[in-house]
């Protein structure tokens, strides 16, 4: 089977301005096309910044431009879109990310389901959680999606493994001074669930946040296949081989090992 190329959005965001990162969303989106990708992945909160007072005054509906920006990117450019977005809902704000086919519709969303809580960010004064896991069917393998502090939670990276996932995704805006956590986090959710791992960053700073880069393909094995640098903008490029994830669940069958009578049946729906 042919491998999947996958192209993964490191980029710089400017705080609060829309139609610019719109741009930067529709650069990266000719990038990927052009370097013959079928998949693109932005980070968290691309339209936006990571700001939370800004995110409160800026974030959009789907009828906004930044969801309409991704669905024509999608749809011209023939690529499965990704993007970590604001989702304003009522009087409600999600930190989302959309995943649009290459028609340009919506395929499904992910609402991130652990908020950061710590001073100074408090997510949850923004931000309501999600309650619910994604899996979506994307080029006949199935992805399992995640945001940011998600990333600390191996419980739903198994669930979603449980549940079929073979390549998880996590678009964040992850800080430069838990770079290390960054390195070791994403290699232990690739290898536990068998499974590639796609973790795209940021670059740059939102007022004195600042963010380590780093994006990454991880495969089954804890290798990394492809990494970005930590302090430049680019399209960092990889390929998703599907039978090293199949050779390599049926080599080392983890999940037929697991012991639910002790620790209970997580996968049970």
């Amino acid at each position: 089977m042919i491998p999947m190329r996958v192209g993964l959005a490191q980029l710089e965001c400017f705080v609060g301005d829309i139609e610019r990162n719109c741009v930067k969303i529709k650069h990266f989106c000719r990038l990927a096309a052009d370097g013959g990708c079928e998949v693109i992945v932005f980070p968290e909160i691309t339209d936006t910044g990571y700001v939370p007072e800004v995110i409160a005054a800026k974030a959009s509906s789907w009828d906004g431009l930044p969801f309409q920006t991704a669905r024509r990117c999608a749809s011209e450019l023939k690529l499965i879109v990704i993007c970590g977005l604001s989702e304003r809902v009522d009087d409600r704000i999600f930190n989302s990310q959309a995943i649009i086919s290459m028609e340009g519709s919506l395929l499904g969303r992910y609402r991130k389901t652990h908020l950061f809580t710590p001073d100074p960010i408090c997510e949850e004064r923004i931000f309501s959680p999600g309650a619910d896991l994604t899996l979506l069917g994307i080029q006949n393998l199935t992805w399992g999606f995640s945001i940011c502090y998600d990333l600390r939670f191996p419980e739903l990276y198994r669930l979603l493994a449980l549940r079929g996932a073979e390549v998880l995704v996590n678009s964040t805006a992850w800080p430069l001074s838990r770079e290390k956590h960054w390195d070791i986090l994403t290699r232990a959710r690739a290898i536990e669930n068998q499974a590639f791992f796609l973790g795209v960053n940021r670059v740059g700073s939102d007022n004195e946040f600042r963010f380590c880069g780093r994006s990454r393909i991880i495969d089954p094995f804890g290798e990394v296949v492809a990494e970005a640098s930590a302090d430049r903008e680019e399209l960092l490029v990889g390929e998703i081989e599907v039978e090293k994830i199949r050779r390599f669940r049926k080599k080392l069958p983890v999940f037929s090992g697991r012991r639910a009578d002790i620790y209970g049946n997580l996968g049970k729906t």
